[in-house]
């Protein structure tokens, strides 16, 4: 991420200490602008592929706000299912496609951008359809289940001259960019000892725990999200070593064929070390990083929330900010798309998080330090 635009010269780094309670308007100055600027007199149009929890729930919702974009179609196995979207969002019903028609997005300009929701697995299929339809596109992550479908898929949106970008919301919160601001600070960071776990308590069975449609267990699903803070932690460079192990199977009829739990360990080329976890068998949502100056930041129950992130630092507290991540995420996008400059959350950062991942995979296999091939 660059350096934090938009703050006044009167904000001094005097001031800045002495306001260690960063409310609401204090860390909006603190932040960058993504995309959120006069909104162009033409929005550009999203197209969802898979209409499942998250695109109901997050997507479909968080394009009523966008400025830069709206949503102008689905692609769904479900031809009632997109109707009803056609009728709620107000675009027309020429504009829904089943899987086995998606490759016809290529004839409707309405549709400038294509979001692929769907499991795993399908991501680099559908992202390589997608290009070479001459349509941009997101990925929601994990990126792929695998290091050669990412280098696939980057390599079609190349070739089809379209932009991408993979679904890291994180990137967008407000208190997540004051979070990264300050591992920048000369005097602050940098971080060098960090710790995390993203864990929740899967009950049943759903296509997540299933290696064919998710590749992995939580490591693609929960882990790739304290992969990411770590790296957002360190000025998104990657670690070049990890040792991992897998937890114990508690539930057999549900983990089958991938990991319950992952404990792993990061080590970055600057010395900092990260200490994370992901489970599916106990509650967990934390992540802190200190400096060896003593300063630090802790995320203790939040840190990978949709909305109402917050955290306590050395300086004091980083309050919630009002900020629908997914708007600002798929705003900036659109803006990407309109100024010709690359996505912050690009699909060579997803190649490289699915470089981690295989890492993490293969140490947990062999028992070892395993190197990651960046």
């Amino acid at each position: 991420m660059n350096p934090t635009p938009g703050v006044p010269d009167v904000m001094t780094r005097r001031k800045f200490v002495g306001q260690v309670s960063l409310g609401a308007a204090a860390l909006a100055l603190a932040t960058p602008d993504r995309g959120e600027s006069a909104p162009p007199a033409k929005k550009l149009g999203i197209a969802l592929v898979g209409l499942g929890n998250y695109a109901t729930t997050e997507l479909g919702p968080a394009l009523r706000e966008t400025k830069n974009c709206h949503l102008a179609g689905v692609v769904t196995g479900s031809r009632d299912k997109g109707r009803k979207w056609a009728a709620d969002y107000g675009f027309p019903e020429r504009n829904i496609y089943d899987y086995d028609t998606m490759h016809r997005v290529a004839d409707n300009p309405d549709i400038d951008i294509v979001y692929v929701v769907t499991p795993n697995s399908l991501h680099a299929e559908e992202v390589i359809i997608a290009a070479q339809a001459g349509k941009h596109v997101i990925s929601e992550k994990p990126f792929t289940t695998n290091v050669a479908d990412a280098e696939r898929a980057i390599a079609a949106c190349r070739a089809a001259n379209v932009k991408l970008s993979i679904g890291y919301r994180l990137h967008f919160d407000p208190v997540q960019q004051e979070f990264m601001r300050l591992a920048r600070e000369p005097g602050f960071g940098p971080f060098t000892k960090m710790s995390g776990e993203f864990s929740f308590v899967m009950r049943t069975k759903v296509w997540r725990a299933e290696k064919k449609y998710a590749g992995g267990g939580q490591v693609m699903d929960l882990g790739v999200y304290v992969m990411q803070e770590a790296c957002m932690a360190g000025g998104d460079t990657p670690p070049v070593a990890v040792t991992a192990k897998a937890g114990p199977t508690t539930k057999p009829e549900i983990f089958a064929d991938v990991e319950q739990t992952m404990n792993w360990t990061m080590e970055f080329a600057n010395g900092a070390v990260c200490e994370a976890c992901a489970s599916y068998s106990q509650g967990a949502n934390r992540f802190r990083a200190e400096s060896a100056g003593g300063n630090w930041v802790e995320f203790k129950s939040n840190a990978f929330m949709y909305t109402g992130v917050s955290a306590e630092t050395s300086r004091g507290p980083l309050r919630p900010v009002t900020a629908n991540q997914q708007a600002r995420q798929m705003d900036d996008f659109a803006a990407c798309v309109r100024e010709g400059r690359e996505s912050p959350v690009s699909g060579e950062m997803g190649l490289r998080d699915m470089k981690i991942i295989a890492a993490i995979y293969e140490s947990a296999a062999s028992g070892k330090r395993t190197l990651v091939k960046i």
